[in-house]
C-alpha cells in the first residue's frame, strides 16, 4: 500500500520537479546562438532564454539569417539586426538581448556583427541648395561601406561614395556589401575592378 502511495506521489512530483512543459507552441524554433533561440509566430519572431522562457517578444522588424539550419534572426556580439521601412525604403539597425534598440535603424545594409565589428551602408545626404518655387530643399544622396562598432560608430570607411536616388523604383536590387573579415584583424573588400584589397582592422 506504502508503494503504491509513494508511486502516485511521484507522478505528481515528476512534472513539477523538472519536466514541465512550456505551454507556448511556435511554428519554429532555432538552435541557441549566445544563449537565446529564435522562436516564430506566425510571421514574427521572438527570442527564448535557456530557461525556456520568452525574453524578447514576437515582432515583426528582426532581420533573417541564412543559417546552415535555417533563416531565423540570430545575436551576435549581443546584437541582432532589425530593419524599419521609412518612405519605401529599407533601414537597418541593431536590438540588444533586452529588445532595446540600441542602434536607430539608418543604414541602407547592414550585416551581423563579427570581432565587435559589423560591414554597414552608410547614407550621406547633403543639401546643395533651394528650389524658390517649389520651396523644397535640393538634396545629393550617397552611401559609403563602412565598418561600426557595437555602439554604431563609424571607425573605418572602406568605399568611395556611391551616389543613390532614394527612390524605390531606382533600387531595383538589394544593395550590396563587398567586405568580409579573413581574420580578426584582416578585411578584405572588393574594389569596383572585382579585385580584392585587404587592410588591417584595429579595434
Amino acid at each position: 500500500m506504502k508503494k503504491v502511495i509513494f508511486m502516485q506521489i511521484l507522478f505528481v512530483l515528476i512534472p513539477i520537479l523538472g519536466f514541465t512543459q512550456s505551454q507556448e507552441s511556435f511554428d519554429y524554433v532555432s538552435k541557441f546562438h549566445e544563449d537565446v533561440a529564435a522562436v516564430k509566430k506566425g510571421n514574427q519572431w521572438g527570442f527564448i532564454n535557456g530557461n525556456g522562457n520568452i525574453v524578447i517578444d514576437f515582432r515583426g522588424d528582426l532581420v533573417l539569417t541564412e543559417t546552415e539550419d535555417g533563416m531565423y534572426p540570430v545575436f551576435k556580439n549581443d546584437r541582432c539586426l532589425i530593419s524599419e521601412i521609412k518612405n519605401d525604403i529599407p533601414y537597418f539597425g541593431y536590438i540588444d538581448k533586452s529588445g532595446k534598440t540600441v542602434i536607430e535603424p539608418q543604414f541602407l545594409k547592414a550585416l551581423n556583427f563579427n570581432y565587435n565589428a559589423a560591414f554597414a551602408l552608410k547614407l550621406v545626404t547633403e543639401v546643395i541648395g533651394t528650389n524658390e518655387i517649389l520651396n523644397k530643399r535640393m538634396v545629393y544622396h550617397k552611401y559609403f561601406e563602412v565598418i561600426i562598432d557595437t555602439n554604431g560608430n563609424v571607425k573605418d570607411y572602406l568605399s568611395e561614395p556611391i551616389n543613390i536616388i532614394l527612390d524605390k523604383k531606382h533600387i531595383k536590387k538589394p544593395l550590396k556589401i563587398t567586405s568580409k573579415f579573413i581574420s580578426d584583424q584582416l578585411i578584405a573588400t572588393m574594389n569596383k575592378d572585382g579585385k580584392w584589397n585587404i587592410r588591417k582592422y584595429e579595434q
